[in-house]
């Protein structure tokens, strides 16, 4: 009985696994694993559930850094998350009370935000800091 219950439990993480692909709980499924085993052996419950633990913490602790630099190595930013941090030109003043501003960054324009709430005149230079929606949110260069 404990070693469906052993399976069951690895079978339900493997699946939430492959619906989300976020590697949270492919560890659970080789502590999982782990019990299925020491199940099958007949090893107490008690151990079970340590073993199940123990191998789940273990692998979470040990392989997901590595399982995450593998997985995302080949991860290529988005054309807006490559802007972040780097230089635009205002070629109209922003204006954040007023909902108004434009800079361009790579030969193309963008709506713009001040970060920190100030008017920022046409012809600054200002470094984008992050994406809101559709607009660049910048900060003068200093």
């Amino acid at each position: 009985m404990e070693t469906m219950v052993w399976l069951g439990i690895m079978i339900v993480a493997i699946l939430i696994e492959i619906a989300t692909m976020g590697l949270t709980t492919i560890w659970f499924a080789g502590g999982a694993l782990i019990a299925v085993l020491a199940s099958a052996i007949h090893l107490p419950l008690a151990v079970q559930i340590i073993a199940f633990l123990l191998v789940s913490v273990l692998l979470l602790v040990f392989t997901r850094p590595v399982a995450v630099k593998y997985f995302n190595k080949d991860r290529v930013r988005t054309n807006a998350e490559s802007l972040v941090g780097r230089q635009a030109i205002v070629t109209t003043d922003i204006d954040n009370l007023q909902n108004c501003g434009q800079v361009t960054v790579n030969g193309q324009e963008w709506s713009a935000r001040s970060m920190d709430d100030s008017r920022i005149a046409a012809g600054t230079v200002v470094q984008i800091m992050a994406i809101s929606g559709v607009k660049l949110v910048v900060k003068p260069m200093n």
